[in-house]
């Protein structure tokens, strides 16, 4: 019985070892990619130039949750906040809002659109992903249905590192600008959360499976009202 314990011990520390290493993997071999942009009073030129120096088509933004009252949740808000200043900047000459939309009664783009709408943003510079239901189906929708090649990422940093994973992966040419602006509730256990996800997605973009759904081909360096719902 005692043998039997001490190699299950073994296993589940070698299980162990095999998840943290291949996310240290996932963060370590993304991590050149990284734009810290955010320097406590906005995105400083210097972040801005380092972003626009890869001729970027657009700014993938990352969905994340949107509360009862249709309003962005504070991540989701800094990402939208970080990816606007970036357009007005000209980093990119295009947002892609790309989030998760499965149920009628939940849309991440349909809030994301509104509120940079409000910020001014003109409509024919916003792209709509209505079907970025998880990190990978974002990244690969970007390049298989929006025609991007060359783009920036923002999310917040824990996040970026296997989503530029993911783009790499797929031959995108791809730079992430984190929104980080302030501390976020519940940190500890997104970034446990995280440990898995990465171990997830590098799977997934080794064997690169096709997303939930793709769809007729929208080029990213058209108009973007077409994407309307």
């Amino acid at each position: 019985m005692s043998k039997i314990i001490t190699r299950m011990i073994w296993l589940l520390l070698i299980i162990a070892v095999l998840v943290i290493g291949v996310s240290a993997y996932v963060t370590a071999s993304t991590r050149h990619a990284l734009v810290l942009s955010y320097n406590g009073t906005g995105i400083g030129d210097d972040a801005a130039a380092e972003l626009a120096s890869i001729d970027p088509q657009c700014i993938l933004v990352l969905g994340c949750a949107v509360w009862a009252d249709n309003q962005p949740s504070p991540m989701l808000k800094d990402r939208l906040d970080t990816a606007i200043e970036l357009y007005r900047k000209g980093v990119a000459p295009k947002l892609l809002l790309s989030g998760d939309n499965s149920i009628p009664e939940y849309s991440e783009p349909d809030c994301m659109y509104q509120y940079v709408i409000k910020q001014g943003v003109p409509d024919e510079d916003i792209f709509m992903d209505y079907a970025g239901f998880s990190t990978y189906d974002s990244v690969y929708r970007a390049k298989a249905v929006f025609c991007s090649e060359r783009m920036i990422i923002v999310t917040q940093k824990y996040h970026m590192f296997r989503a530029l994973k993911i783009a790499d992966a797929l031959g995108i040419d791809a730079l992430g600008a984190s929104a980080d602006q302030r501390k976020y509730s519940g940190r500890y256990f997104r970034e446990a959360r995280e440990v898995l996800a990465r171990d997830k997605d590098l799977v997934k973009s080794i064997l690169k499976p096709a997303p939930t759904f793709l769809g007729e081909k929208i080029p990213v360096d058209g108009d973007g009202r077409v994407t309307r719902q």
